[in-house]
């Protein structure tokens, strides 16, 4: 039973590696970064190293993460995607003034 549980969480993690890389919104890259590092976490547990699952959920899934979209929002690059519409309706607004 454990060894699916375990099996099912690096699935999870392994998605999420690939999403990490794959995805062209940096703020859901970094979301994607932290679920690896919470599958992590879960696994250490699983192993019986509770010191190591609470080093890894605080360094690991919350620092890094807050690091790495405090650094996104000073880049400017943190905004979610834009749908065309929108984009196409304020450059027509923006030509009619």
């Amino acid at each position: 039973m454990i060894e699916w549980l375990l099996f099912v969480i690096v699935m999870i993690m392994l998605a999420g590696a690939l999403m990490a890389m794959l995805m062209e919104n940096l703020l859901a890259a970094t979301v994607a970064a932290s679920i690896v590092s919470l599958g992590l976490t879960v696994i250490f547990v699983f192993l019986r190293a509770p010191d190591v699952a609470m080093t890894e959920a605080a360094v690991g899934a919350g620092l890094s993460s807050l690091i790495l979209a405090l650094g996104l929002k000073r880049l400017g690059l943190w905004k979610l995607d834009v749908p065309s519409t929108a984009v196409k309706a304020d450059a027509q607004e923006d030509g009619k003034s």
